[in-house]
């Protein structure tokens, strides 16, 4: 089950903000396609689908007073007008990504060829529309939004074991968001909760698109979600929207916060070589206290510790006492690793490292007893 469609990508959550226009959602598409472009980001535009038809009960469709069967007749559009922005999107270079609130839609994602399906917070315990997605076999993205653990889990459990790929945000249902009401910890307790899943954050804050995805960024979210929307023809847009100057620093602020955190969390980072030589220069060099014949075997009274370390020399990292001398030393000379007979000395690498580490020496012949073979 790969999982790898998730990695490091935006959501861009078109909803009805098209006010169903395909002019306008064709717009909206072009417009942040710019942005997307210009910082380098993996993206998706991410419509809704409704089977308009079935979805309203034909009683109520006239019901003006009922804000969400308003707004459903008001901006509903032909399924050919919703190919067309599929593929508008598609063309862009970014995936295509729906939320389909009925079977029907669903059944629709897979005739255009959608990449990802979004499970819309109030679905996510449909256990018909739930059963239509997961026979699809394609990605899905859910928000846990006012779910409670066990829904959330619930919800994980029936995905994951029919093998399909999932990813899961954490999501505060609250339109707009205020900094004080994002709980980003809430990252922390999914990704220990749901180890193997992807974890990332949904969002509808309105005064920030700097910090927040930086800070979850950090702790390890790897999916980001904003509505977005344009300034077009005077339609108001609303304070939780992203427009595309606001998209262009939420992905220059999740590009810094990549730079910032490096390589993968799961294994030690690769050590740059002008880091190893800065170190290298801040560790002592054994030398001789007193003048030691060949065949001593030395102990810690016969060794001083000091700066600097030379090229050849060997070090507070490698003396461990019990070494026998292959030559005499003389007092205050460095102790090179030719001229000592231990279990390190015959480490191949470590014999490489020890010649290219520390300060290059004036004089081998005269500071230098034994230069490393």
């Amino acid at each position: 089950m790969s999982t790898s469609i998730f990695d490091d990508l935006f959501v861009l959550e078109l909803a009805n903000n098209h006010w169903g226009k395909i002019d306008r959602g064709l717009k909206i598409i072009r417009d942040f396609a710019k942005v997307v472009r210009a910082n380098g980001v993996k993206a998706s535009i991410k419509l809704q689908f409704r089977d308009v038809d079935t979805f309203v009960h034909p009683d109520f469709r006239d019901r003006s007073d009922v804000r969400y069967i308003k707004k459903t007749i008001d901006t509903q559009l032909p399924w050919n007008s919703l190919r067309q922005m599929v593929e508008a999107i598609r063309a862009e270079g970014m995936l295509t990504m729906v939320t389909p609130f009925d079977e029907a839609s669903v059944d629709k994602c897979v005739e255009f060829g959608v990449d990802v399906l979004k499970i819309a917070s109030s679905d996510i315990r449909d256990k018909t529309l739930l059963r239509r997605m997961a026979a699809a076999g394609l990605p899905v993205v859910a928000s846990s939004g006012g779910a409670n653990e066990q829904h959330i889990d619930d919800l994980v459990a029936f995905f994951t074991s029919r093998n399909v790929p999932f990813a899961l945000n954490h999501c505060v249902s609250l339109y707009p968001s205020e900094d004080s009401e994002l709980e980003l910890n809430q990252i922390d307790y999914l990704r220990a909760r749901y180890p193997g899943i992807t974890i990332g954050l949904s969002t509808h804050e309105h005064r920030d698109w700097h910090d927040s995805v930086m800070i979850a960024y950090g702790k390890g979210a790897r999916t980001f979600e904003r509505h977005i929307d344009i300034d077009h023809e005077g339609v108001p847009v609303s304070s939780y929207c992203t427009q595309p100057h606001q998209a262009d620093t939420w992905f220059k602020a999740f590009n810094k916060a990549r730079e910032m955190c490096g390589g993968a969390a799961h294994a030690r980072r690769d050590v740059p070589e002008k880091e190893v030589r800065y170190l290298d220069a801040l560790v002592r060099g054994a030398y001789a206290r007193h003048d030691l014949p060949a065949g001593h075997v030395l102990n810690d009274a016969d060794v001083y510790l000091a700066v600097p370390l030379l090229k050849g020399q060997i070090s507070s990292r490698e003396f461990a006492t019990g070494e026998t001398l292959r030559e005499a030393v003389k007092a205050d000379a460095p102790i090179a690793l030719g001229a000592v007979e231990a279990a390190y000395a015959a480490d191949p690498e470590l014999r490489a490292l020890i010649a290219d580490r520390g300060m290059d020496y004036v004089d081998a012949a005269e500071i230098m007893p034994r230069a490393v073979a």
